[in-house]
Order: structure tokens, then sequence, then C-alpha cells
């Protein structure tokens, strides 16, 4: 049965559930940074989702690690199910259906590790060696090692996001370094779809574990409007972005990702 748990009591107004818990940067004092803040995270990655087909986790991930972690990792993985629906809305007819057939399966194991993770072990330690390996990745790219698009391959890519994407809110390198040499719709659907699915798969094993707060979902819940604003900014510069491109940017995005997981793992 999935149950929601809530640290601070029955009865809260919103003002208490967006107030800084003070375990980051910001303390109780804080409110209207913290919002304003939160709000240009979210804008900025759906932005660059928009355009690229990964982002928002990258960017909202980190930043509400340094404001508030106690928000992690539910609130990103809330946006990380609306966005998707906003983007397949459009582009629905792009998805590889066939490597979602072999790579949503396999996340199944990997959320469930992911969970266990969260719960049982140091989450600082996960997030740098998840950042060491996509760096390590990026490198093998640069230098022209491909991996191809196979049912081994979708598969591992699907595991690994389980994980990453469960215990740190971030899923999307695995995927995006199989796809980065696809045509740029099909990139963005596919993520996407693979995004929306396994989010859905994340937040429900965190809510049967106890492990998912009222505050979060609330937090969550309220980027949609940003979501929608990111989304419009992520449109209008999309036509620029060609398949070359596109691969430079995801590139660039997924190291930014890793950089971003390193300094959680630094600072905590």
């Amino acid at each position: 049965m999935l149950e929601l748990s809530s640290s601070s009591g029955p009865i809260q107004t919103l003002t208490d559930l967006f107030t800084p818990s003070g375990h980051g940067l910001l303390g109780p004092d804080h409110l209207w940074v913290f919002v304003v803040v939160f709000a240009a995270a979210v804008v900025v990655g759906a932005a660059t989702q928009s355009i690229v087909g990964l982002g928002l986790g990258l960017v909202l991930a980190p930043a509400l690690s340094l404001l508030d972690p106690t928000l992690m990792p539910g609130s990103v993985l809330i946006t990380s199910v609306v966005m998707p629906l906003f983007m397949l809305f459009h582009e629905w007819r792009h998805v590889d259906w066939r490597g979602l057939a072999w790579g949503l399966p396999a996340r199944v194991p990997g959320t469930i590790l992911g969970a266990w993770v969260v719960a049982l072990l140091e989450p600082r330690a996960l997030a740098g060696a998840i950042g060491v390996m996509v760096l390590a990745a990026v490198a093998l790219s640069l230098r022209s090692f491909r991996v191809r698009i196979t049912p081994g391959s979708l598969m591992a890519a699907g595991a690994l996001s389980g994980v990453t994407g469960t215990a740190t809110s971030v899923s999307g390198p695995p995927l995006a370094l199989l796809y980065q040499y696809e045509e740029p719709a099909r990139v963005r659907a596919t993520l996407a779809a693979f995004f929306l699915v396994g989010s859905v798969l994340s937040l429900a094993t965190l809510a049967a574990g106890g492990q998912m707060e009222v505050r979060q979902v609330v937090v969550g819940a309220a980027a949609v409007p940003f979501l929608g604003v990111g989304l419009v900014l992520g449109r209008a510069l999309r036509r620029r972005v060609d398949q070359a491109r596109l691969r430079t940017a995801m590139l660039v995005v997924v190291t930014a990702s890793a950089l971003g997981l390193l300094v959680q793992a630094v600072l905590g």
C-alpha cells in the first residue's frame, strides 16, 4: 500500500510547507529566496530538457540538494513525471517504442536497487561514484567510442537509470549517451517516455517504503507552472538545434550532470 509520510504534523500551512528546513544553505527566514531560486531552476531545467531531451533533473536536483536536501528526491521526481507529459503531447509519434520495450522492464530492478540505496547507503558516496562513471562515458564518447542501440545496451541503460533516478533524481545520462547519435525529435520523445514511466516507478517505490514526505509532493506540484514557462522557452529555441548540435549539447548537459553529482558528493 502506498503511503505518504509527514515529519511535521497533520496540519501545515503552505508557508510551512515551502519554508526551508535549515538543513541546507537556506534557513527558515529565507522563504522567498528559496521560492525565487527554485522557480528559476525549474524554468532553466525545463527549457534545457525541451531542447536537448534531458536537463530538468540535473539543474533542479543539485539546486535542491544545496538549498534544502530534505526535499530530495521526491520533489524532483514529481517534476520528472509532469515534464515528459508536456513533451509527449507534441512529440509522441517520434518515440522509439522498440527501445522502450527493452529498456523499461530493466528499470524495475534498477528502481528497487535505487530505493534500497536511498534507505541504507550514504548518498554522497553513490553520487560521487555515478558522477565518475558518467564522466568516463563522456570521455569515451569524445574519442568516438559508440555504443550501438541493442537489446543488451538498452537493458543496461534502463537498469542504470533506475538506480540513479531513484537514488539521486538524475536518470538521464545513461540513456542520453546511448541515443546521442539519433535524430533530435526521436531523442526527445524517447527520453521523455523513459522519464515518465521510470519516474512513476521511482515515486511509487519510494512512497511504498515511506520515503516520500508531504512537503516533497507539494513543492514538486508547485513547479508545474514554471515547467510550462520553460517548455515554451525551449520550443522557441529548438529550431536552431540540428543533430550535430544536439549531440554536442547533450554531452555538455550530461557532463554538467556528472559534475553536479560530484559537487553533491563533496558538499553532502
